[in-house]
């Protein structure tokens, strides 16, 4: 069970990317896992690993690249101080916009890789990811044929780079699971995205899991709620089944 990290070239500089895949030969369906704004850690390492587990050729980009070195960072001990002056920062240089130029650039390497079957990719994202993951469906349709966030946050915005607006481009099927503790994705926002998909025909369910929290998916947030979790993890698995060969 291979993990390799290498780097890919993107249009805004050299963006270090981990992938694993499962055991024996390829080649594999692939799938993109957009982090959430601690970063690269081993939770992340060990979600990414668990899919693969399942048959997938695994992508996990490093989204806060163009901050530099940092970490690897806790989030139960940054969660102790003022975690917003320790993400903000990095978070203030990627985003749904940033992210979506990167894609291109992950899609292409992806597109030639030997062990990757196929053109067409899922995605999934966490928090900060989860805009994200959806972002790559509406902007690449025709590489994305399934999409997941989970307790993604900012979703249906009056930004010019809210995902909800990319709804009439896309065409993967989509899972949109979020917390009943969320500030980031209140119930008026949840309405807003799951009216602006319908009104585009996306195939897509979205669920709000309750008593979860934001960053219930997460091994290592101390919200972690694992009953929750392995909800979230059989209804990903049961889209990328559907939706990737």
């Amino acid at each position: 069970m291979p993990h390799l990290q290498s780097q890919i070239s993107t249009a805004d500089g050299l963006c270090p990317v981990h992938t694993f895949t499962p055991e024996g030969a390829g080649p594999w369906p692939a799938v993109i896992i957009y982090m959430d704004a601690f970063g690269i850690r081993p939770a992340l390492f060990g979600m990414a690993q668990r899919l693969a587990d399942h048959g997938y050729f695994v992508l996990l980009p490093d989204m806060h690249y163009r901050f530099g070195a940092y970490g690897p960072l806790d989030p139960a001990e940054v969660f102790k101080g003022d975690f917003r002056a320790v993400i903000g920062p990095m978070m203030a240089l990627t985003g749904n916009t940033p992210a979506a130029r990167d894609t291109a650039a992950f899609l292409a390497w992806l597109g030639t890789h030997p062990d990757v079957a196929g053109q067409h990719v899922g995605t999934v994202g966490f928090c900060m990811g989860g805009g994200m993951a959806l972002t790559a469906a509406g902007t690449y349709p025709d590489r994305v044929v399934a999409a997941a966030s989970f307790h993604g946050g900012r979703l249906a915005t009056d930004e010019p780079d809210s995902p909800h607006l990319l709804a009439p481009q896309i065409k993967a099927e989509l899972l949109i699971a979020g917390a009943d503790n969320d500030a980031s994705y209140p119930p008026d926002m949840a309405e807003r995205l799951t009216a602006a998909l319908t009104a585009a025909g996306v195939r897509f369910h979205a669920e709000i899991y309750p008593g979860a929290a934001h960053g219930w998916m997460k091994t290592d947030f101390p919200v972690y709620d694992h009953a929750a979790a392995e909800r979230g993890w059989a209804a990903m698995l049961d889209l990328f089944a559907r939706n990737l060969p």
